[in-house]
């Protein structure tokens, strides 16, 4: 989405990213906060493996944060994110995992309109800290709306909290 928006300013009006690995999420000396090649290699070794068993996997675990003591998991959510990887392209989802590789800091400092950078600080999938301040530092007009706990899939867990927010935003 940074990178369309980069792109073509012309036709965005204002921009939101939720839960983004923008600028880049790869842990570096320079970026301590992210995750390690170790995890984006076990990533693309799930799809390539037992695919079935990796879309299960992920959003039990970390996705949602059902991995997290408390947590009730949805059995209903974590069946619809296991249905959508399945029915998507296994070759298009390894080759994501490229772009997650990927530097986006240049996109973003071309950004000029509003972007709302919406993040949950318990994020396991793009740890807060990994990219979340570098991109509001980055944005020429970015606002940070944190939301303590909550997970990557937050739009899903907390469609509640989070609508209001986006709603606010566009209609700002």
């Amino acid at each position: 989405m940074a990178r369309y928006v980069a792109r073509y300013e012309k036709r965005v009006a204002k921009a939101v990213l939720v839960a983004s690995l923008t600028p880049n999420m790869v842990k570096t000396d320079a970026n301590p906060g992210g995750q390690p090649q170790e995890w984006f290699d076990a990533v693309k070794s799930g799809m390539l493996g037992n695919r079935s068993e990796f879309y299960r996997a992920v959003p039990e675990g970390p996705f949602y944060g059902f991995n997290r003591p408390g947590a009730e998991p949805s059995e209903a959510v974590i069946a619809n994110w296991w249905r959508q990887g399945m029915a998507g392209s296994a070759q298009a989802h390894y080759e994501t995992v490229f772009s997650w590789l990927e530097d986006y800091t240049a996109d973003l400092k071309k950004i000029t309109v509003p972007v709302l950078v919406m993040h949950g600080d318990d994020d396991q999938i793009v740890p807060f800290a990994s990219s979340v301040p570098r991109a509001v530092d980055l944005l020429a007009n970015g606002v940070l709306k944190a939301y303590p706990g909550f997970p990557h899939g937050m739009l899903t867990t907390h469609a509640d909290v989070l609508n209001p927010d986006l709603l606010a935003f566009i209609e700002s």
